[in-house]
């Protein structure tokens, strides 16, 4: 699997690079400004999954409907975009980031305004998430996705999103964050 490059997060101080997926993808993100980090929420939420060895760090929906699904949460809606390095612009729409940031056991939500920019599109995805492994809040995250069809594997705890497991045509590949205790 390759990653491509992404581009620059405005005003968080971070970067990242994407794996295609076809309908899903990895966002891989790191610190570019450490300044401008420390002074957004997502910035210090990447700064402390840095900090603790890197790993999976959370996790996104994307919802069929996001107003709806904001509306029903009662979440602002917050637009970012970013240019890639082709010089294309592309942008989005996203819900309840610091609430992921907080209780990383739920996902934040976003949508692309313009579906033909979906970062995980690919016509030949070399892998698919098999499963998400999660240690949190079943009851909590069950009514914040509402009824879904993701592949969960949910268990007690409060360290979020601690295994991704994807599925090849060479095997599995598991991408896991080690925990304490």
């Amino acid at each position: 699997m390759d990653a491509i490059e992404g581009g620059r997060h405005p005003e968080w101080g971070t970067a990242n690079g994407i794996v295609p997926l076809g309908d899903a993808y990895l966002e891989l993100v790191g610190i570019v400004d450490e300044q401008e980090a420390k002074a957004s929420d997502f910035g210090q939420w990447v700064a402390r999954a840095v900090e603790c060895g890197g790993g999976p760090l959370g996790w996104a929906v994307r919802p069929s409907d996001l107003d709806s699904t904001a509306h029903r949460l009662s979440l602002d809606i917050r637009s970012g975009s970013r240019t890639k390095p082709s010089g294309e612009s592309l942008a989005w729409r996203l819900a309840g980031v610091n609430a992921a940031a907080r209780r990383p056991w739920l996902p934040f939500f976003i949508d692309w305004p313009e579906p033909s920019t979906f970062p995980g599109r690919t016509p030949d995805p070399n892998a698919a998430i098999a499963r998400l492994e999660i240690a949190g809040d079943a009851g909590e995250l069950g009514a914040w996705l509402g009824p879904h069809q993701l592949p969960l594997d949910i268990r007690a705890g409060d360290a979020g999103l601690t295994v991704v497991v994807l599925e090849g045509p060479h095997g599995r590949v598991t991408l896991r964050r080690e925990t304490a205790g």
